[in-house]
């Protein structure tokens, strides 16, 4: 198949296949001579595969993991089962962090009178947001697996 058809079989787009290979998280599949990629069944399967891990949420440094650990046949399913509680556990995070943020603009929204007048008290929240302290640091994504490619023989 090429790239436009393994995007379709797969659910990815053909720019994120093309990404994906460009940071090893797929290998680079073979060419034609005219240098046109060709992709065979089991590349379409770790693509649905990537597709199924990216709809979950799953970062790429993670799927990277999880493709890794899929293709180890004589893996632990615990190492599978400690990555997608360590997502879990990230998103629940997120969950509350929304709510939090919901719960914050709703009650700003509730005491603003919503009128000509210029007060606004979502303004004056906005405003003082540089007396909240230093924001928290965010997560750096690593590299996927030391940078190896993954084959795998599905």
């Amino acid at each position: 198949m090429n790239i436009g058809e393994a995007a379709a079989a797969s659910g990815v787009s053909a720019k994120m296949i093309r990404y994906y290979e460009s940071i090893d998280l797929i290998p680079n599949v073979a060419r034609t001579d005219a240098g046109y990629r060709v992709y065979s069944q089991s590349d379409i399967h770790a693509l649905r595969f990537i597709r199924r891990a990216r709809d979950l949420g799953f970062s790429v440094n993670q799927m990277a993991n999880l493709l890794a650990l899929w293709g180890d046949r004589s893996r632990a399913s615990a190492d599978v089962k400690r990555i997608a509680l360590e997502h879990v556990a990230e998103l629940e995070r997120k969950m509350r962090e929304l709510r939090d943020m919901s719960k914050t603009l709703r009650h700003l929204a509730e005491h603003c009178q919503g009128d000509d007048r210029p007060h606004c008290p979502i303004i004056e929240d906005l405003s003082k947001g540089h007396d909240a302290g230093p924001a928290k640091p965010r997560k750096r994504r690593q590299p996927a697996v030391d940078g190896a490619r993954h084959r795998h023989a599905f």
